[in-house]
């Protein structure tokens, strides 16, 4: 159908469509478009803006994608429905691979996905023929390439499972996860987490990587240097001021 631009609930609607066509392609499957909408409702509580806390969350997580040497970024089939061509161009800015893993994996969604990134502009797509294992985890997740994610020191990820986040962590890895529920277990395991809707988030962690390239490494240090848990805080304490002025 089409969409007026000038409905109050237009972007919204959009990425509803983006993932209904995601699913007719087979890039999409029916749990993450339930995933989505629990997203949504997070958003609503927070405003559906980008607040002070993603804000330095996205500042943190540019620092520390410049500091690594080996960082990914881990595509699923929502984020690459949504946002296929930021998610190349953050790979670009951050010199950073694209690697396809999914919970509910099959060979051909994850060529599919791999295709839509192609489509976008990727030059390479890893995670399709996945050679390693993530130690310690049961699920289809587990299953990486070994010059991805497995060999990675910095793992950005969104729309997130926790036993993953956790497993990546029990590795030694930085991961930043892009997550609009301050109190999952991905959001509270993260390294970093920007509490925030991906399609907003990614276009000001590309333009935060910019401002900071050529800055030095104890500067970037500084601002790699991140309580993730007080920032998680602050968040919620937004959601309740907000919940607080709402009320009738």
């Amino acid at each position: 159908m089409s969409i007026p631009r000038d409905h109050p609930r237009y972007h919204s609607l959009m990425q509803r469509e983006k993932l209904a066509h995601g699913y007719e392609q087979g890039i999409v499957v029916l749990e993450g478009l339930i995933a989505h909408g629990r997203g949504e409702a997070f958003d609503y509580l927070i405003g559906e803006t980008t607040v002070e806390p993603a804000r330095r969350a996205i500042r943190a997580a540019a620092a520390t994608l410049l500091l690594a040497s080996s960082p990914v970024i881990s595509v699923n089939g929502n984020t690459a429905a949504l946002c296929p061509e930021q998610l190349v161009q953050l790979a670009r800015v951050a010199r950073a691979k694209l690697e396809v893993n999914l919970f509910y994996r099959s060979s051909e969604r994850a060529r599919r996905i791999a295709e839509v990134l192609r489509r976008a502009g990727a030059e390479e797509v890893l995670g399709v023929e996945p050679e390693a294992e993530i130690p310690n985890l049961s699920s289809q997740r587990r299953l990486v390439s070994e010059r991805g994610i497995y060999s990675a020191d910095t793992v950005l990820l969104a729309i997130e499972d926790g036993d993953r986040t956790e497993a990546l962590v029990e590795m030694g890895k930085k991961v930043i996860a892009i997550d609009l529920n301050p109190l999952s277990r991905t959001a509270r395991r993260a390294s970093i987490t920007i509490v925030d809707e991906v399609t907003r988030a990614l276009p000001l962690l590309i333009q935060e990587l910019k401002k900071l390239r050529g800055q030095s490494r104890s500067r970037l240090e500084e601002l790699a240097s991140f309580d993730n848990s007080a920032n998680l805080k602050a968040m919620l304490r937004h959601i309740t001021r907000r919940l607080a002025e709402l009320e009738p």
